[in-house]
């Protein structure tokens, strides 16, 4: 796998407070058409849910979120993370995401980070907090001087906004968790999820 860009264009940012519930979720996912299953490591079990989506789930790429440290890289590995996602990036963080051997994307915000990740060959990223930090008219705006960056705008997008996000030439897909509310996860609602999931993946 080459880009965690082109294997969605909704990745799903998956919370997991019970790692029971990490293999029916991401199966339902997965029948709904969305692959790359981003599994936030802000919880204790986020490694054991990886760990298990890897191993029982044939159709899903997961992927972790919330990368912040080496450490963290190395750990979402072993646990059989196929990609990475960082909310934001240090030159140490990058390093240990180039050495990873998987495809990542590192967090931006401003102008200025994207620049200093295009020096170092880095072209894809994640747009983040994306509602908060700009928004589509941001993204627009760097589209002109900044046209070889490629983005995956994460933090507030919706199931109302998604579709303008994805109308831009430089976004390549979305992360969001509207496809999982709540109360159907706490209600083990698997068919609620994948029909949500098939509504996402229709978005483009």
């Amino acid at each position: 796998m080459s880009s965690v860009l082109d294997l969605a264009a909704v990745v799903p940012v998956v919370v997991l407070d019970d790692v029971a519930d990490a293999v029916p979720l991401a199966r339902a996912l997965v029948a709904g058409g969305l692959p790359a299953i981003e599994v936030t490591l802000r919880t204790p079990v986020a490694l054991d849910a990886i760990r298990a989506i890897a191993a029982e789930v044939p159709g899903a790429v997961v992927g972790a979120g919330t990368v912040v440290s080496p450490r963290s890289v190395t750990e979402a590995v072993t646990a059989g993370a196929r990609f990475l996602v960082s909310p934001g990036w240090t030159e140490t963080l990058l390093e240990a995401l180039r050495a990873s051997g998987v495809p990542f994307l590192p967090g931006v915000s401003t102008a200025s980070e994207v620049v200093a990740l295009l020096e170092r060959g880095v072209s894809e990223m994640k747009f983040f907090p994306a509602e908060a930090a700009g928004g589509t008219a941001y993204l627009k705006a760097l589209a002109g001087p900044l046209p070889q960056a490629r983005f995956c705008p994460t933090g507030g997008v919706s199931a109302a906004s998604a579709g303008a996000y994805l109308a831009l030439g430089n976004v390549a897909c979305v992360g969001g968790s509207w496809m999982l509310p709540p109360d159907a996860i706490v209600a083990k609602d698997w068919d609620r999820v994948r029909k949500l999931a098939q509504e996402a993946a229709n978005l483009r």
